[in-house]
């Protein structure tokens, strides 16, 4: 049923929105979610209406209806819906009254980053601190955030919904900006009206609610050259009631600081899909595909945010249970900064590269000897040796037995290897396997072409003699190699990585002083900045 807008001789105005409307993205099913989910806890909380408003809500729609005049009572919807708690965002329909303050602070960090980055869609009253323990036996983490006293989506009656004149919702279509819905920016402000996205003002009002039904997370990538650091998750909603109850529950609605870091879109997308109860919400077919977009600057309108990337993750079983080895093998470390004795969290390098790959439907290793194309990224992959060699090792990880038997034979070439350089070594001489791995790489990243990969491959495994999975398994490991060098040459580098000795070889620690501004306020738009349409 299409969204419908009437009048009846009483002057009764209805809205009905359903998630079959043509008109509907996954934008607008999340806003609709997010509607439902308010008007729940309303209900809940037994709130008085004005003007007569009314609503009824089904598994698939929201239907609005009231006698009053539209701007008083939308007016008065908007502002029940969102509020303030000590100058922090506070969402009615997450019930934000009663929100831990981890998670309420991170909901208000991230939706400054992403939606309302802006200095134009809010009023600051300062910057505001705020400790948290994130790790016992560590500082607490200093978090750093805008103090607000009005954000938007307070005053969306007034600015955009409804005539100041009449106090009736617009019937011609409305101009729609960036932090209603994401990317939808002016594209050249002398071709404004050409160039603007306008929406309907029901279908607006239901892109007010998205916020509710989002999900972000702190974006800290190793590889990305880019100011955007969030990700906005946007849910594939099919079932308002089931949602509600995925986006309430306890253990999604009250993660804490540790939970809310990630290291790339594919590690925001995967994590939102696999909370402990992804196996349950699999089975019962409750959320399995979000959107995930990150909105930062670019060169040609430093001006305005604009969305940088954007990832579609649909979970499967093999893919949750995959990512939850990763998170598992690969987790976040706790930095402590002794000068300012505070904490701060540096997510997994190796995890970044991974989550992509999964979220994207490739090989876990996919692309690695194209990624790690240097000695320092290199370093940094190698400083995660431990959680690699579990992750390969994993019985549980589901990849190919001809890829774990090529890595196996890896391990062993490089433990040959080793010890040939060992019996070399004078006595009293440092062994430097360092300088072995770094030739090991870079004669990797020289493997340009299947016949350079064969040449250097054969010759590996030549001068380690001793390789006794390849003896055993060799029509598999030589098939690998001369119908998908690629892959093979992503393994090769993984074993170099992965591999686990007895200790000999130390690892380089990589340099904690890079702090990539976890301790502080995230880079809104400064007070100069022009002003969004």
């Amino acid at each position: 049923m299409q969204l419908t807008l009437a009048l009846e001789s009483k002057q009764r105005t209805h809205l009905h929105f359903d998630l079959a409307d043509p008109y509907m993205t996954l934008l607008h099913r999340a806003g609709l979610a997010g509607l439902y989910m308010t008007l729940k806890q309303l209900e809940k909380e037994q709130v008085q209406t004005i003007g007569g408003l009314s609503w009824e809500l089904t598994d698939r729609s929201v239907s609005l209806s009231w006698d009053g005049n539209d701007f008083e009572v939308l007016d008065w919807l908007f502002k029940e819906s969102f509020q303030l708690r000590d100058g922090l965002i506070a969402l009615r329909g997450l019930d934000a009254k009663t929100m831990d303050i981890q998670p309420l602070v991170m909901m208000h960090q991230g939706i400054l980053g992403t939606l309302l980055q802006h200095n134009q869609t809010y009023t600051a009253t300062g910057i505001q601190e705020r400790s948290f323990l994130v790790e016992d036996g560590k500082p607490e983490m200093l978090v750093k955030y805008k103090g607000l006293s009005k954000y938007a989506y307070q005053d969306f009656a007034e600015k955009l919904l409804c005539d100041p004149k009449t106090g009736k919702l617009y019937h011609k279509p409305i101009a729609i900006a960036g932090w209603l819905n994401p990317g939808a920016v002016v594209k050249h402000q002398i071709f404004k009206a050409d160039t603007s996205f306008e929406e309907t003002a029901p279908s607006a009002l239901i892109l007010a609610y998205a916020p509710v039904a989002c999900y972000y997370f702190a974006l800290r990538s190793k590889l990305r050259d880019q100011r955007a650091q969030f990700a906005l998750i946007i849910p594939d909603v099919t079932d308002l009631a089931i949602y509600a109850r995925y986006r309430q529950n306890p253990q999604l609605r009250n993660l804490g600081f540790r939970d809310f870091y990630t290291s790339s879109l594919g590690d925001a997308g995967l994590r939102f899909l696999s909370i402990e109860t992804a196996s349950k919400i699999l089975r019962e077919n409750e959320v399995k595909t979000c959107q995930v977009i990150t909105l930062g600057s670019v060169p040609w309108a430093s001006q305005q945010k604009t969305r940088t990337d954007l990832y579609t993750v649909t979970a499967t079983q093999e893919l949750c249970n995959n990512y939850r080895i990763c998170r598992e093998c690969l987790s976040d470390r706790v930095v402590v900064k002794e000068k300012e004795n505070t904490s701060w969290i540096a997510p997994s390098f190796a995890r970044e590269i991974i989550a992509d790959n999964l979220a994207r439907g490739k090989p876990w290793f996919a692309g690695l000897s194209e990624k790690i194309n240097s000695r320092e990224l290199f370093e940094k992959l190698t400083y995660e040796r431990e959680g690699l060699h579990k992750m390969v090792k994993h019985p549980n990880l589901q990849w190919s037995d001809r890829e774990r038997l090529f890595v196996q034979s890896c391990h062993e070439a490089i433990r040959s290897t080793y010890a040939q350089r060992a019996e070399r070594t004078k006595e009293g001489e440092q062994i430097r396997f360092d300088k072995l791995n770094e030739k090991l790489r870079t004669d990797l990243g020289r493997c340009k072409s299947p016949s350079t990969f064969r040449e250097f491959i054969t010759d590996f495994w030549a001068r380690a003699r001793y390789v006794p999975t390849l003896k055993e398994h060799w029509d598999e490991l030589m098939d690998l190699v001369m119908t998908d060098w690629k892959s093979a040459r992503d393994l090769a580098l993984l074993a170099l990585a992965s591999y686990k000795g007895k200790g000999s070889e130390q690892e380089k620690q990589p340099d904690e002083s890079e702090q990539d501004d976890s301790l502080g306020m995230i880079d809104h738009y400064d007070d100069e900045a022009e002003e969004e349409d």
